[in-house]
């Protein structure tokens, strides 16, 4: 019998690679309002976080209160990037195909955002109606209460749930709700995760055998 009986996934940088864009995209705007970043930078500090602390983070580098039209910018540019270029995570339509056990995503984003990039990359049949955003309930990572809904929604407590997570906020959040979480490493360039998650694994092909 497996030991999991729901699996919950985080959505950028886990089911669509999306991290590389949105990040790129708040560089160029952050550097814009005089905050003077890079793109490592923005990985170390802004991957996993909620827009409003990536926005406090900004304001506090430029030394300026940023312009009041900076998240709306930021959501339509990206939206049109990830248009053009976003990419599933490689090996994650095999995965989600082979899974015999519910699923659904848990994400800092909001619905709109999630919903455009699952159908962007044909991910969204998978996940229709097992759609969860901390804009919803106005909580994020790490405050684990997302996970929370999203497990209570699908039936499940948090001990028969399995997190799948790329960032520290989000294996953080998940360890706070009491879930097992597994940490996808293909990006985590500083082996962050491996200290704070259950298991690590690098490939999604991987997490059948670890389910196993």
């Amino acid at each position: 019998m497996p030991k999991y009986k729901c699996i919950i996934f985080d959505c950028d940088g886990v089911l669509v690679d999306s991290e590389p864009l949105s990040n790129r995209v708040m560089v160029e705007l952050a550097n814009l309002a005089g905050a003077h970043v890079n793109l490592d930078y923005a990985y170390n500090h802004f991957k996993g976080n909620s827009l409003q602390n990536c926005i406090q983070k900004i304001t506090e580098l430029s030394g300026k209160e940023i312009p009041f039209n900076f998240e709306s910018k930021y959501r339509s540019q990206s939206f049109e990037v990830f248009k053009k270029e976003i990419q599933p995570i490689q090996g994650i339509r095999e995965l989600l195909d082979a899974l015999e056990i519910p699923f659904c995503v848990a994400s800092s984003g909001p619905e709109n955002k999630i919903r455009l990039n699952l159908q962007l990359t044909g991910l969204l049949p998978h996940f229709e109606d097992h759609i969860f955003s901390c804009y919803t309930l106005e909580k994020w990572k790490p405050d684990p209460a997302v996970f929370l809904w999203a497990a209570k929604t699908m039936g499940f407590s948090p001990k028969d749930c399995l997190v799948i997570e790329d960032s520290l906020i989000g294996v953080e959040a998940a360890i706070r709700g009491g879930f097992d979480v597994y940490g996808y490493t293909a990006h985590d360039y500083k082996g962050e995760l491996q200290k704070k998650a259950t298991k690590t694994f690098d490939d999604m092909l991987l997490l059948r055998e670890l389910l196993e």
